[in-house]
């Protein structure tokens, strides 16, 4: 049995690529640029991708317009969770406009995956180009490009591990042999695990069905086990986030005529902005707010710019 989704063609979608007039009957795989996706990464206390999915519409409250309309997909790596929100109805409409059906595709996966393997730009059409930039894949206009450096191009080998399939659109990578071939085992494995079951379950398998009941026979007391459970599990978390957020509101707050945010830098312990300033006057205003707010300001030489710093 072939489960492997990266023999199949990798096309990289962006919004001013040119119609497709091909028909991919076996599937496709796509690549999505950042220009229909946003991306968070942190350094969570969570272990399987299940767990990383399910506080990931948190992150993101704020930050999406119609979130419910969003999906989320979550991944780790060395030490982060990179989260991903993307809409499938927006990704659907450009790609019906670009000569892809949603049929049609198989996998849908994200450049920021792979970030690693974006060692030169690639080309996205005749204006602009995808980089690495910074370990965040960004999308730049051509004229930024150095010129001597060789645009490059995606291929199969860009394929990353995991991806995601639009709900219900999605063709069967096994036969129908192959079905049922892996129903015969699973069938085998779960009398299996039955027969074990029944051995060593006792009194917890009793507990359980109790519990069971009580949920079932009060769905109120359903909602807040679990609502009591989650909050618990991931009270640390919101608590950094809070602050996050907090930062972010008070140095918006900082942005007026004359006074604009060129840099921000934030993690779970700290936080560094630097605005750039048009005189003395404004770069005074912004030094005053900051105070107010107790956050640490230093000027930049040679300039109006202020660099504003503090802990979370």
């Amino acid at each position: 049995m072939n489960f492997m989704e990266n023999t199949k063609e990798l096309l990289l979608i962006h919004t001013d690529m040119k119609r497709i007039s091909r028909e991919y009957t076996d599937g496709v795989n796509i690549m999505l640029t950042p220009q229909f996706y946003t991306i968070k990464r942190e350094e969570i206390p969570v272990k399987y991708g299940y767990q990383a999915k399910r506080i990931a519409p948190s992150l993101f409250e704020g930050l999406l317009e119609e979130q419910d309309a969003y999906k989320y997909f979550a991944v780790k790596e060395d030490q982060n969770w990179l989260f991903i929100a993307y809409n499938p109805e927006e990704i659907k409409a450009v790609l019906e406009q670009k000569g892809i059906l949603a049929e049609q595709v198989s996998k849908i996966y994200f450049a920021e995956q792979v970030v690693e393997k974006f060692n030169r730009p690639v080309l996205l059409g005749e204006q602009e180009a995808l980089v690495n930039l910074g370990g965040t894949m960004t999308v730049v206009p051509q004229v930024v490009l150095n010129p001597d450096e060789v645009p490059m191009q995606i291929t199969q080998g860009f394929t990353p591990k995991k991806g995601v399939s639009f709900e219900g659109r999605g063709k069967s990578i096994i036969s129908t042999n192959e079905a049922y071939t892996l129903a015969a085992i699973f069938a085998l494995f779960a009398g299996i695990y039955f027969v074990e079951g029944s051995r060593y379950g006792g009194d917890g398998a009793e507990q359980e069905a109790q519990m069971q009941s009580l949920l079932e026979e009060y769905p109120s007391l359903q909602s807040s086990y679990t609502r009591k459970s989650i909050a618990s599990k991931y009270k640390v978390i919101d608590i950094k986030e809070r602050k996050k957020r907090d930062v972010i509101k008070s140095l918006s707050h900082m942005i007026f005529k004359g006074s604009k945010l060129s840099h921000l830098s934030i993690d779970d312990k700290k936080f560094q902005a630097q605005f750039s300033c048009d005189d003395v006057s404004v770069t005074s205003k912004l030094r005053e707010l900051a105070k107010k707010e107790k956050f640490n300001t230093s000027k930049i030489s040679n300039s109006n710019d202020l660099k504003i710093e503090g802990t979370l």
